[in-house]
């Protein structure tokens, strides 16, 4: 059996037997790397059109036909497994392709060996100028293997500094501030664990480069968790958030924390990203959590996928984030709890509530809705078109402060709450990550399951929410028994945004009213 090897990180090379092959066919190269990450058979009408999208579908055709000869020529041997309507990497060729070995090491939770095997962004400099789909499908395919890098490089420098390695998770932070010089969050990854190797020289050095960084690129101070690193009475291992810990469900691990105690469990799920480190960072927000924690035990957690918990392929589906939701309760011996559900993550919160309700001391949802886009019985959401329109231009603008004039107007104006939202959104998805989970949003539809859900429910809107409309807040509250909705003024998507005590006391009432025993005795 030959063996060919394929190197898409850096700009792509292929490789037979540990020589390098020359394949002077730009498109041919692009062909055979597309093959490769389709792992399985692609239409003959789909290769034709991404490589000669302005020709005629049978000159395409043709074209593609002579493509594959001419390369099998150059390999010297049958590559392709074909047939009348599509072609594939034929079964009898030993393929390695990099970008499948840094996956799978990161699969695995190898993040070192993935790290190592990082050597480039996928396709780094490669383009087929008059082939826009395919750039397109390269630069997701680009961003989302970029996003699970970061991902590997943060849980690298928890662990190492964890175990006392500070110096090899100063190196891990050091890569990351180069991949994002503009996030404090790895400015401090790096400045914390120099000072626990002992080096504060180095430690103020890159302080000093970031406090520039960020006066000459964004026109912002450094945050007060930046500087209290170096002052003097700061304990270098002080952490402004709780422990991240992980659970693994479903072949993924789950980062999530708990925060506080209480005869109540309140789960948060913020919405369709988060991170459950950076959503601290904003005062707004973690005044609001703080807030709940006078009413019981805090949970959060990232989906998969998101955040700090393991990247994977495909979108977490509803099904999958309710399952999730029972792993993480149970890692964190949780009995009765409270469900607090805002935006996008309220049908996962609602199939849980329907599906284990034993669990579930009662419902919140807070700028959510049913379904994710509009149907002849459901008027209340975007229609398909407008909804891709939207998440185009959302991923369009992703690594800077996507949408922060729709989902929280009253901060939108807010430099320091731009470039947190920013930094967040870089860490937490990648625009080829987030363009699946957004079109596994569109999708969503649980009204079927609002029949079903018999714990008491409280539905909180504010009447001129940007993102979502109040009527599929009030729709869905009237399909659930005995649902309580309240009406807040206001336009802010984010709980924590724009007034926050009608908020605080709307959910301190529903929960001081729930019965005596959904609660959760310790």
């Amino acid at each position: 059996m030959t063996g060919f090897s394929l190197q898409t990180f850096g700009f792509p090379e292929i490789h037979g037997d540990d020589r390098p092959i020359k394949l002077n066919l730009r498109k041919g190269l692009a062909l055979l790397i597309y093959l490769a990450e389709a792992r399985g058979a692609v239409a003959r009408e789909v290769m034709a059109t991404l490589l000669w999208p302005e020709s005629p579908l049978e000159t395409a055709r043709a074209r593609l036909r002579r493509m594959l000869h001419r390369i099998e020529l150059v390999l010297g041997q049958h590559v392709f497994e074909t047939d009348r309507t599509s072609v594939r990497w034929s079964p009898a060729v030993e393929l390695k392709v990099d970008s499948h070995l840094f996956e799978s090491a990161c699969d695995g939770g190898a993040f070192e060996e993935a790290c190592l095997r990082y050597r480039g962004d996928f396709l780094a400099g490669f383009s087929l100028h008059d082939c826009p789909e395919f750039d397109d499908w390269a630069f997701y395919r680009r961003e989302a293997l970029r996003g699970r890098l970061m991902h590997g490089l943060e849980r690298l420098v928890h662990d190492k500094n964890a175990a006392g390695e500070h110096f090899a998770a100063a190196a891990y932070a050091g890569r990351l501030v180069e991949l994002d010089p503009l996030s404090e969050v790895y400015g401090r990854h790096l400045i914390r664990s120099l000072l626990l190797a002992g080096d504060r020289s180095s430690a103020e050095r890159h302080h000093a480069a970031l406090r520039q960084r960020l006066r000459d690129e964004l026109g912002i101070a450094p945050e007060a968790a930046t500087e209290a690193l170096l002052e003097p009475t700061t304990a270098p291992l002080a952490h402004a958030v709780p422990t991240t810990l992980y659970v693994k469900g479903a072949g993924v691990h789950l980062a999530y924390q708990t925060y506080g105690s209480g005869e109540l469990d309140i789960l948060i799920m913020p919405g369709f990203v988060s991170h459950v480190e950076r959503l601290w960072e904003h005062p707004s927000c973690r005044a609001f959590l703080l807030s709940l924690m006078t009413l019981g035990r805090l949970i959060l957690f990232d989906r998969r996928g998101i955040g700090l918990s393991d990247r994977v392929g495909l979108a977490p589906s509803v099904e999958v984030t309710a399952e999730d939701i029972g792993t993480v309760l149970r890692a964190a011996r949780t009995r009765r709890v409270v469900l607090f559900g805002a935006s996008e993550c309220g049908p996962a919160c609602i199939k849980f509530a329907a599906d284990e309700s034993h669990m579930v001391a009662g419902l919140i949802l807070f700028g959510s809705l049913a379904k994710g886009c509009w149907a002849p019985d459901f008027p209340y959401a975007l229609r398909a078109s407008q909804y891709d329109a939207w998440r185009q231009q959302l991923v369009s603008e992703w690594g800077g402060p996507a949408g922060i004039e729709t989902f929280g107007p009253s901060l939108s104006r807010d430099p320091q709450a731009r470039a947190w939202w920013a930094g967040l959104l870089r860490a937490a998805s990648s625009p080829g990550g987030i363009w699946a989970v957004l079109k596994a949003l569109r999708d969503t539809d649980v009204r079927h399951l609002l029949p079903r859900v018999s714990v008491p429910t409280l539905v909180l809107h504010r009447r001129d929410d940007r993102a979502v409309r109040i009527a599929a807040g009030r729709d869905m509250a009237s399909q659930i028994a005995g649902a309580q909705f309240v009406e807040l003024d206001g336009n802010d998507h984010w709980f924590f945004a724009g007034a926050q005590q009608p908020v605080l006391e709307a959910i301190k009432r529903f929960v001081s009213a729930l019965p005596r025993d959904r609660r959760r005795t310790r």
